[in-house]
């Protein structure tokens, strides 16, 4: 989102969800949120004179609780549900035990919108870097496991710049070109570091992450970077990651692979994240296509309860009557939830991000000169799901 005033358009989209950020451009800038949150008339003075201690060098920029209720922030839109979300994740297991074949599994699942062990997968474009490999043996992976069941929306490359030293570009380039993106594979993290990178600090490897983190969140997509595990043993599996603990502390998620024999067909996946419960999952390779299957969890993913609000703001919108206009006392009236219309918009303001990912129903609040108005759109005309470019 920019400073500029939004302007709103419609595009089709060529997924269903988290798509390239459809599902969570209700975000705003500090600037922008600093206008919108405060009434637009009779306050012209205090607003010039808060964006004058912005520019101030020593300023530290606030929210308060209720500015932070005032606002719709964007939601991490799921890739697959309960698994991977927009962020930046880390695959780590010990070489040869199957990553390669995991994250390929994960990259054609995505391209192509099929479930996953049961995993609801949010289709897009996916981008492969292959760096270990060549185009030869990625085509022999991948008809060893679908055969010629291919997709034009997964994409390969085996080689790349490092990050910091052009990685940023190619990739800003590609999701110029596709963006419909949801999900950038690095296969290996080794391959991109920078000049000097093998000489591990926490600094160094919470700065790594740290740029895949914020391009990633710049993007709303998923990027899962595959590394390695030592072999030396840990109280917590997870600190056998190579490297340090910045590692793991500037993701937004990991996946740790482990087997008890390097020959064995069976594995488990520790999946651990801020946007999802922790969870095992104990998978099965089939030996003739090398593709994984779920035996198990130790934790069912969570699923959050109905929400009668969201039900019943979610009827005032359909692919019949696409948009709802009006003010918050409206809308308090319209689905006469018993909630005041200032409470209703607070809780709107917070649950906006599910509404758009469950209901399709994007969510606006904004500041006029006549007073608040809330604007409900249905995002999907002729099952073909629409994503708003502001």
């Amino acid at each position: 989102m920019t400073d500029n005033e939004k302007t709103t358009a419609l595009i089709p989209s060529v997924g269903a969800d988290g798509g390239q950020p459809p599902h969570n451009s209700t975000n705003q800038s500090i600037l922008h949120e600093t206008c919108e949150s405060n009434p637009p008339e009779g306050n012209i003075e205090e607003m010039r004179e808060k964006i004058r201690r912005m520019n101030d060098p020593h300023y530290l920029h606030t929210v308060s609780m209720t500015e932070l209720y005032q606002t719709a922030y964007k939601s991490r839109p799921p890739v697959i549900d309960g698994l991977l979300y927009s962020g930046a994740y880390i695959l780590a297991g010990a070489p040869k035990i199957g990553k390669s074949f995991l994250v390929a599994q994960l990259a054609y699942h995505v391209s192509t919108g099929q479930r996953l062990w049961g995993y609801e997968v949010h289709q897009g474009t996916v981008l492969y870097l292959a760096l270990e490999d060549d185009f030869q043996r990625i085509q022999s992976r991948m008809f060893m496991m679908y055969g010629v069941a291919d997709t034009a929306s997964l994409h390969f490359a085996t080689a790349a710049n490092k990050i910091g030293n052009g990685l940023d570009e190619q990739l800003e380039n590609f999701i110029k070109e596709h963006p419909d993106t949801k999900l950038v594979i690095i296969d290996t993290m080794q391959k991109i570091r920078e000049a000097g990178g093998e000489a591990y600090s926490y600094a160094s490897d919470y700065e790594i992450i740290g740029k895949l983190k914020r391009f990633a969140d710049r993007h709303s997509i998923c990027i899962v970077t595959v590394h390695h595990t030592r072999k030396q043993p840990a109280g917590d599996s997870f600190e056998t990651i190579s490297g340090t603990t910045g590692l793991l502390g500037c993701a937004d998620g990991a996946l740790l692979m482990q087997k008890k024999k390097r020959t064995a067909l069976e594995a488990t996946v520790d999946a651990v994240g801020r946007d999802q419960q922790d969870q095992i999952l104990y998978l099965k390779k089939d030996a003739d296509t090398q593709i994984w299957s779920l035996e198990r969890t130790e934790n069912e993913p969570y699923q959050e309860p109905p929400d009668p609000v969201l039900d019943t703001v979610s009827q005032l919108v359909s692919s019949e009557s696409r948009e709802w206009a009006g003010s918050p006392t409206e809308l308090a009236e319209a689905v006469n939830t018993g909630m005041a219309a200032n409470a209703l918009t607070k809780y709107l303001n917070v649950k906006s991000g599910r509404l758009l990912d469950e209901y399709h129903v994007r969510y606006e609040n904004r500041a006029k000169h006549s007073g608040r108005q809330v604007k409900l759109t249905y995002m999907i005309i002729d099952n073909v799901e629409y994503e708003v470019i502001d």
